[in-house]
């Protein structure tokens, strides 16, 4: 037992469950070609925030909703490379054997996350919150907030996989025990976290 054995998981999806990074490098890449914004700016603040967020931070002269609506739509045309990361299937599998509650909370839109659990064979979750929900996406804590509520437990019932500095500050800001995997950022970046491992299978271990 990691200590988690009784809490609600709340995971995050990208670079947790699925890896997408092809399919959003290409999609962001293609937007800010578009746009005419520098793409090492736009890939640089892209991790863990929503397309809206990264439309207010690197395009402020433009609409972010629409901007965010653009960004999906080069996404979702580049969504051949998503595919389920090592352990996902496995871990969701047990948890759902074990009578185990988890959700998603993702800071993509809801057509891509719903697109990406397709694709990548995972099973769909009984709650799946997205940037469409929430009015500040991580690292604001709102997004694990609303999690747990429509999970029916409260905050300190639950515990976070993320994967990116923004959504582990967001999982704290929650008041939440995050455990992080190195998997798209390096540990360093991810020392505030409550406990930092390199993949699925040691959060497996923690968790079950």
């Amino acid at each position: 037992m990691g200590g988690y054995d009784g809490a609600t998981v709340l995971f995050d999806l990208d670079g947790v469950l699925v890896d997408s990074m092809e399919s959003v490098r290409a999609g962001l890449t293609a937007w800010a070609a578009e746009r005419g914004l520098d793409v090492d700016e736009v890939l640089e603040h892209s991790h863990g925030r929503t397309d809206i967020g990264l439309a207010r931070l690197v395009a402020p002269h433009l609409d972010p909703v629409e901007e965010a609506r653009r960004i999906e739509a080069h996404e979702a045309a580049a969504g051949d490379g998503v595919r389920a990361l090592p352990a996902a299937l496995g871990l969701l599998t047990e948890l759902d054997a074990r009578g185990r509650p988890w959700a998603v909370v993702t800071s993509g839109g809801d057509r891509i996350a719903r697109s990406r659990l397709g694709t990548a064979g995972l099973p769909f979750p009984r709650v799946l919150v997205t940037a469409d929900d929430v009015t500040e996406g991580k690292p604001d804590p709102e997004p694990y907030l609303l999690g747990a509520e429509r999970m029916g437990v409260s905050p300190q019932r639950c515990v976070v996989v993320e994967d990116s500095p923004n959504g582990a500050s967001a999982g704290i800001a929650a008041g939440m025990p995050v455990l992080a995997v190195a998997t798209t950022s390096p540990p360093s970046e991810l020392a505030h976290a409550t406990t930092v491992v390199a993949d699925l299978a040691a959060v497996a271990r923690l968790l079950l």
